[in-house]
């Protein structure tokens, strides 16, 4: 198990406090409740900024999950390397070749607790489809997905219920989607 700023005691104290006084001074509300289960994949959407990262930091600390996040490799080089890990991130080689997917499935098959969010758009950037990859680690990994958001018109934050994958993704993406209908971003008009 990875050693990250959840488990390090005073400052995952300090950053709770901070996300609990900041997200009341910004107005924004959590909704839902802590998944409990001990891993899954968290969907992270809408995604069209960099503050959704800051945020997402925030209601996790608000709910006392220690979140994981992909980030490509070259983040992780230098001295900046140990301090990206320590916030939770996990270094992935993002070219085709390379199994995206198999890596972070692999990363849960020897994990005994693990949350990893992964944004379906891959990007902050508009898309015209999700991709498919934060569906295909929760189906290899064989753990459920949590329904995370954003919701930036109300100013609310948190999880809908767990999905477990049927193996059917056609299906089971329109029923995930479905829980993000009428859901704003940052930037509202990448959503």
């Amino acid at each position: 198990m990875t050693h990250t700023i959840f488990d390090t005691p005073l400052v995952n104290t300090l950053f709770r406090f901070i996300s609990t006084v900041g997200l009341k001074l910004t107005g924004w509300k959590l909704s839902g409740k802590k998944p409990e289960a001990r891993k899954y994949v968290v969907i992270a959407a809408p995604h069209t900024s960099n503050w959704d990262f800051v945020l997402v930091m925030a209601i996790a600390f608000k709910f006392g999950i220690k979140i994981s996040w992909m980030g490509k490799n070259s983040l992780f080089k230098g001295p900046l390397g140990p301090i990206m890990r320590w916030m939770g991130g996990i270094p992935v080689e993002r070219s085709k070749n390379t199994g995206l997917v198999q890596q972070i499935v692999d990363r849960f098959n020897t994990s005994e607790d693990l949350i990893v969010t992964i944004p379906p758009e891959g990007t902050r950037s508009k898309v015209g489809q999700w991709k498919s990859g934060f569906y295909h680690v929760a189906a290899g990994a064989g753990v459920p997905i949590a329904l995370g958001f954003l919701d930036f018109k109300v100013k609310e934050g948190g999880f809908g219920p767990l999905f477990y994958p049927t193996g059917n993704y056609k299906d089971d993406l329109k029923e995930i989607q479905g829980f993000y209908q009428g859901m704003t971003g940052k930037i509202p008009h990448q959503f």
